[in-house]
């Protein structure tokens, strides 16, 4: 110091306890936080007249002290610019803190230790006052002035008595503030509670959670992960903002247990917490939230069950405590409940459709064993006629006109009956309900028609949604659909492929410019062996097609108008989508051989998603040697392919459809192809078939 403090005059002793006063009562009656810090620095600057004042806190690492509250202009730019100093540093403020001891400078030109404030540039005397609680120091105020030699010893006790006061009511404002914030935070959980735990919808229950996390508790960004069937990936099915809607579309996911605090707190139960994610070892930097400067995972635990984990992000650093973690943990475990109760309302409605579905397997086994037997008293003349000719054979009667009316009566009752069970029995069903694709199903169809002077449109919505069911037996009870506009004389069928998001299902339907069906008989058409197509056609497509959509819970319509052509729409639930996640442990040098179809493109994406390569290729001559070769055998001429192919080319070769019957897979495995499979249609089938 260059010079001592002046004594003041007897006048300007009386004001400043009057001062000291006015500003212990404001000190004990403001619990406002940042309330209490401006009220401080305006009340410094007003009752004494001083160019400018500010108070500084040190961080919880006790290495800088930052401004947060001063006076004028000048304060709320550096506040903007999160102004702060290093504790023990080249600045008054940080060497008071760090020796707990004022420092005054009468004239900061002469000062050894002096930070030069741009903000403040007329300042020539200063004191930082440290602000004391117990042992620690927790910050320091700073007052300046423009004047040199400022201060009196008298100002100097007076603030430094304010100083002391005011660290008192700091801590306990920072008390009412944390415990205001407990209070908030757990009405808050038990509002989420309230809203969640009466929604037993996954895809309701997640998007509205990380909602409700950012409304109520006003945080930056809120996502919800969940395990894999595996327990090897955490897959984002919630986030918040665009942000979030980004990252679903991108199947954005964190390995369990790898460098992210999601898959660490899923592997540990435990929840993480982040204050400055810069320093972090444990930390995946997301390119989707750049500004993200503090994060808390926190694990869904439910009988020890981890389903996932909660990450809640903040753009401020250090924005969450130990007290934070547990209030929040009590929201993440009713949220748990709920995915958990969702999970096993989920399970329950499967089972009982596995119950419903056997139960229409039956129903219907036994309406068609009925018409079986129908038929079979109808043919009883085959028998009859055949006894016939074999007495005209023994008593060597040769009526030739005889013989032939007798073999065609044969014939036509046979070839009845043989249509009967293909078409109402059919070929084997698969065992249970699997993904499906349905665009690629109506692709397997319209090759199941062979070569038609039909031109078929087909629009698909992306994206489809999932269905769940027995692919061959809806192939052909499209095929069967698609069949009935060809004998209608349609020259043009369009095939529109699309989700009604309102009652969770997808849909087709099948638009042609055939006859059309007259109003009178619409209600005929579902019933076996009505036709209207002549004695050539026995009417079993449509009713069979009826059959095949009602065991998918399905629903079947049509309109129709004379002349102008028929609309069929047909109508499927969704179930719960897959995760199409697979394992980078299947390895490599897998090729699939097709055209380009929607089939290869969804195969294409879906292992890109996974970062496993694919190697798409329309012939042997253009694939890879020694690889997997995948087939896709919902493909024209693809018998052809396989006649021609590359036998120097060594590797597995599996011919993959949507459609398995006897003769089909007979015919290809004469072709030295390795096995004929049902094609998958989800990444945990896609897993299943190249691991074994």
């Amino acid at each position: 110091m260059t010079t001592s403090p002046k004594p003041a005059t007897p006048e300007k002793k009386a004001q400043l306890l009057l001062t000291a006063a006015k500003a212990a009562k404001n000190f004990a009656s403001i619990l406002d936080f940042d309330e209490l810090l401006q009220q401080t620095v305006n009340i410094i600057c007003d009752e004494f007249d001083f160019y400018y004042a500010g108070v500084f806190l040190a961080d919880k690492a006790g290495q800088w002290a930052k401004l947060a509250a001063g006076r004028g202009a000048a304060g709320k730019a550096m506040i903007e610019k999160e102004h702060r100093l290093e504790i023990g540093g080249n600045s008054m403020i940080g060497d008071c803190i760090a020796k707990k001891k004022a420092r005054i400078s009468l004239d900061v030109g002469d000062e050894a230790v002096f930070f030069k404030n741009p903000f403040l540039p007329e300042t020539r005397s200063e004191m930082g006052l440290p602000l004391v609680f117990g042992n620690r120091a927790i910050g320091a105020l700073t007052v300046q002035s423009t004047e040199e030699a400022a201060f009196t010893q008298e100002d100097i006790a007076v603030l430094q008595t304010m100083a002391d006061q005011l660290a008192v009511a700091i801590q306990n404002a920072r008390h009412y503030r944390q415990e205001q914030r407990r209070s908030n935070y757990l009405a808050a959980a038990n509002r989420v509670g309230r809203n969640l735990t009466s929604i037993l919808d996954l895809d309701e229950l997640l998007p509205k959670t990380v909602k409700i996390i950012c409304d109520e508790y006003n945080f930056y960004y809120a996502g919800v992960f969940l395990t894999d069937f595996a327990n090897e990936w955490a897959v984002l099915r919630a986030g918040y903002g665009d942000a979030g809607n980004a990252m679903i579309e991108a199947n954005h996911k964190l390995k369990i247990g790898g460098n992210s605090m999601i898959g660490n707190c899923i592997q540990t139960k435990e929840a993480n917490i982040s204050l400055d994610v810069g320093e972090e070892a444990v930390f995946f930097k997301n390119p989707y939230l750049p500004n993200t400067r503090s994060e808390m995972a926190l694990p869904l635990v439910v009988d020890n069950e981890v389903l996932g984990a909660i990450t809640v992000q903040s753009e401020k650093e250090a924005a969450f405590n130990n007290e934070d973690i547990s209030t929040l943990q009590t929201m993440a475990d009713l949220l748990a409940v709920a995915i958990k109760n969702a999970y096993t309302l989920n399970q329950l409605e499967e089972a009982h459709q596995e119950i419903l579905t056997q139960k229409t397997f039956e129903a219907l086994a036994t309406s068609t064993t009925q018409a079986i037997h129908w038929i079979g008293n109808k043919a009883l003349p085959i028998t009859t006629t055949a006894r016939r000719m074999q007495e005209d054979l023994d008593q060597k009667i040769f009526d030739l006109d005889s013989i032939k009316e007798d073999i065609d009566l044969i014939l036509e009752g046979s070839e009845l009956i043989v249509e009967v069970k293909e078409k109402l029995i059919g070929q084997a069903r698969e065992h249970a309900p699997r993904p499906l694709l349905l665009p690629d199903l109506i692709d397997s169809a319209i090759l199941e028609l062979g070569e038609t002077p039909v031109k078929f449109i087909v629009s698909i919505d992306d994206p489809i949604p999932t269905m769940f069911g027995d692919s061959s037996q809806l192939v052909q009870g499209l095929a069967k659909l698609l069949t009935n506009s060809i004998e209608a004389h349609a020259d043009t069928v369009e095939v529109m492929i699309g989700t009604n998001t309102d009652i969770d299902s997808v849909f087709i339907k099948i638009k042609d410019n055939g006859d059309g069906i007259p109003e009178d008989l619409l209600s005929n058409i579902w019933v076996s062996f009505f036709t209207t197509k002549g004695p050539k056609s026995h009417g079993l497509g449509l009713p069979a097609t009826l059959h095949i959509v009602s065991q998918h819970r399905g629903t079947i319509s049509v309109d129709s108008t004379v002349g102008e052509g028929s609309l069929f729409t047909l109508s499927f639930p969704i179930g719960r989508q897959p995760e199409n996640v697979i394992s980078p442990s299947i390895g490599s040098d897998f090729c699939l051989i097709s055209e380009e179809n929607y089939y290869s493109k969804w195969c294409t994406n879906l292992f890109a998603a996974n970062q496993l390569q694919l190697t798409i290729a329309s012939t042997f001559e253009d694939a890879p040697k020694k690889s997997t070769y995948l087939i896709n055998g919902d493909q024209k001429g693809i018998f052809s392919l396989l006649e021609h192919r590359d036998d120097r080319k060594a590797g597995n070769t599996i011919v993959l459809s949507n459609l398995l019957t006897v003769e089909k897979t007979t015919r290809l495995l004469a072709l030295g192809v390795d096995d004929v499979l049902l094609k998958p249609h989800s990444g945990s089938e896609f897993e299943d078939l190249l691991k074994n």
